[in-house]
């Protein structure tokens, strides 16, 4: 088995939209009811997958979700053409394109059967994304169909899970066993904590995951707009990159971190510098921390971190520096970014050997041609959310899908 790290973005779908669905999220928020651009966001996405294997990373894809969800909408005793506004707008999200929330990964050097575990995320706590697991899990099982992997139901109602959005994993290399960290909020805040501990202490269990730990987010940092742990930490292999006030407990968390793997390094921004509002704002934590062919680490950011000074400043103090993070690779997902993900939120880590996975769901330059074709055809160049309701324009968006679909060959997902 060749173990490697692949990332697998999901496509931004056809019915990308503002529709300011997701409480807690500063960027979604600002942005309610302005137009977007569902073609130039998805070609943005493919851009950054392309860029991705320029850097000699292995890349794969999750598909857009069928929108509207018809199924939910009948199982709310509604349609298309009659749901109320918020009710159809619900149904129309694109969110699924953050496939950071689509499952949480063990593994299978982390795992007791020597199998890689996946648990789609319920994300119960918005309604817009509480009915994406079906179409997610549909997905997984077709990608990872090989018997070296376990796909597993969500967690049960009542307990919120976020995905790998709120777990990080830390190992020497990535086919060695290691320590994951699962990351919870606790409730009562300005802002919704979205992951329970409850469901982060079954995934584990779910996953037989051999050594983890279980670090509950600062109050601060979702008060402050940090939705997701992975807007004020990202990890790999043995960095853990993190703001100074990501967590309730750092002192704890990191001496246990150190006990569990000593050969960690942490690399703390502190708030006298970069505050957590310039942070979240520039989404410079929410990037994708990423191992090398040369065995160099690289961050791939929003390119919004060039627009603040301070940010921008420490990054360049950071890889200046005989750390182990030494370059910086900014992108353009600025359509992701203005409905609250950046780079890190677009794509889900597994630890795989890419002969195992489903090759459908594996990119080449070839295919992101492919795909980029389909969406210069038939995505919608322009949605406003009062266009929602429009029957052109949900005929148009379903076509999409489906000619996406039938171009990768996967008329598994026409079911």
């Amino acid at each position: 088995m060749k173990l490697v790290e692949i990332n697998f973005d999901g496509i931004v779908g056809p019915s990308h939209n503002y529709a300011g669905l997701s409480a807690g999220n500063l960027a979604s928020a600002k942005n309610a009811g302005a137009v977007s651009r569902p073609r130039a966001a998805a070609l943005q996405g493919i851009e950054k997958m392309r860029a991705n294997i320029a850097l000699g990373l292995t890349q794969g894809f999750f598909l857009p979700h069928d929108r509207p969800d018809g199924a939910w909408l009948a199982a709310m005793g509604t349609e298309e053409t009659t749901a109320d506004p918020h009710i159809l707008a619900a149904s129309m999200s694109a969110s699924a394109m953050w496939a950071a929330n689509a499952a949480t990964v063990s593994p299978a050097p982390d795992t007791h059967d020597g199998r890689c575990h996946l648990t789609p995320a319920n994300l119960l706590t918005m309604a817009h994304r509480a009915h994406e697991w079906p179409g997610t899990l549909a997905q997984l099982k077709i990608a990872f169909a090989s018997p070296v992997f376990a796909i597993h139901d969500p967690v049960p109602s009542p307990f919120g899970d976020e995905g790998a959005a709120n777990h990080m994993r830390l190992c020497r290399h990535h086919d060695a066993p290691g320590v994951e960290v699962f990351v919870y909020g606790l409730p009562g805040g300005r802002f919704p904590a979205r992951q329970h501990v409850e469901a982060s202490k079954a995934v584990a269990r779910l996953h037989g995951v051999s050594e983890a730990l279980f670090v509950a987010q600062s109050d601060a940092a979702i008060a402050a707009g940090a939705f997701h742990n992975d807007v004020v930490a990202v990890a790999n292999e043995r960095v853990l990159f993190t703001h100074e006030h990501a967590f309730a407990d750092k002192g704890r968390f990191y001496n246990d971190l150190k006990t569990a793997l000593p050969e960690v390094e942490i690399v703390e921004v502190p708030a006298d510098v970069v505050s957590l509002g310039d942070a979240i704002t520039s989404y410079l934590f929410n990037a994708q921390l990423v191992t090398l062919p040369d065995g160099g680490m690289a961050l791939i950011l929003p390119s919004e971190t060039r627009d603040n000074v301070r940010v921008w400043g420490w990054l360049q103090t950071l890889v200046a520096g005989n750390g182990p993070i030494r370059r910086l690779v900014p992108v353009d997902v600025r359509e992701s970014m203005a409905n609250g993900g950046g780079p890190a939120c677009l794509r889900l880590r597994v630890v795989a050997d890419p002969a195992d996975v489903d090759e459908r769901f594996l990119a080449n330059n070839a295919r992101l041609d492919l795909i980029a074709g389909v969406v210069r055809q038939h995505w919608p160049e322009r949605i406003a959310p009062h266009d929602l309701g429009n029957p052109a324009l949900i005929a148009k968006i379903r076509n999409a899908r489906a000619a996406l679909i039938e171009a990768l060959n996967l008329p598994e997902l026409s079911r």
